[in-house]
C-alpha cells in the first residue's frame, strides 16, 4: 500500500551511494581477481607431478572468472542507468506536487471536508462494509456500502454516527458473501501530493496524510478541489 521513505536527504544519499558503491565494487573485483590467480599459482605450484592439471582447467578456470567480472561490471552500468532515468522521471513528476492522485493510500480528513472513497467490491458479494483505520491502524468504525464501485463521500463518522478526529485514516472494503468474507482491499482516495522523492530508484510521491506511494500506483490526477467523479 505505501512505501517507507527516508529524510529530505534521500536523493543525495542515492547519488552519492552508487557512486561509492561503483568504486567498492570495482575495487572488490580487483582484490578477488588478485585472489585468485594467487590460488591458481599457489594450485599449479603444488599439483601432483604424477597427474598435473590440465591446461584446459586453467583457460575454463579464467573464462568463467571473466565471465562473472564481465556480468557485474554490466550490472553496475544498469543499476547507473536506471538511477539516472529515476532522476529524470522525479524531475518530470514535480509538476504533480500540489495535484491530487488517486491511490490505495491513507486519506487526511480534516476534521470537516468529506473524503471520496472509491471502493471496489467483489461483483458476488451480498454484504460490503468500509471499515475505517486511524493512523495506528486501530479499528475506529464500519459503515455498510451498496455493493456496486461508485465513489463513497465520508463525512468522517463512525459507525456509529459519531465524528472522528482530524487525522489520516485507511479504508478497508470487505466484501462478504454468506457470511464470509472473500474479499479485502485498501480502498483508493484522493490525496494531495506534497513532495516527490528517489527511493531505491523508484519516484515515490509523499502525500499530505504522510503515506508515501510509488508514482506508478497513481491511477487518476486531478487539480485540488475537483468534484468527484471528473480526473
Amino acid at each position: 500500500m505505501t512505501t517507507p521513505v527516508t529524510g529530505a536527504g534521500t536523493q543525495q544519499t542515492a547519488t552519492g551511494g552508487a557512486a561509492a558503491g561503483k568504486q567498492s565494487a570495482t575495487s572488490a573485483l580487483t582484490s578477488d581477481f588478485e585472489t585468485f590467480l594467487r590460488l591458481m599459482t599457489t594450485q599449479a605450484k603444488y599439483q601432483d607431478p604424477l597427474e598435473p592439471m590440465d591446461s584446459s582447467d586453467y583457460t575454463a578456470q579464467l573464462a568463467q572468472f571473466s565471465s562473472v567480472e564481465q556480468q557485474v561490471l554490466t550490472n553496475e552500468t544498469l543499476t547507473s542507468m536506471l538511477t539516472a532515468l529515476s532522476l529524470s522521471n522525479m524531475s518530470q513528476l514535480t509538476g504533480w506536487v500540489g495535484k491530487e492522485v488517486r491511490a490505495q493510500a491513507a486519506a487526511h480528513f480534516d476534521g470537516s471536508t468529506p473524503i471520496s472513497v472509491a471502493p471496489n467490491p467483489a461483483a458476488v458479494a451480498d454484504k460490503v462494509e468500509m471499515v475505517i483505520y486511524d493512523a495506528e491502524e486501530n479499528e475506529v468504525g464500519r459503515v455498510e456500502l451498496p455493493v456496486s464501485a461508485e465513489p463513497y463521500q465520508w463525512n468522517g463518522k463512525d459507525g456509529e454516527g459519531e465524528t472522528l478526529p482530524e487525522g489520516s485514516y485507511t479504508f478497508v472494503i470487505e466484501s462478504s458473501s454468506k457470511g464470509e468474507v472473500i474479499l479485502s482491499e485498501v480502498a483508493e482516495v484522493y490525496g494531495v501530493v506534497k513532495e516527490t522523492q528517489n527511493v531505491n530508484g523508484e519516484v515515490a510521491l509523499i502525500l499530505e496524510s504522510g503515506s508515501a506511494i510509488l508514482a506508478t500506483s497513481v491511477t487518476a490526477l486531478r487539480d485540488p478541489g475537483t468534484p468527484s467523479g471528473s480526473s
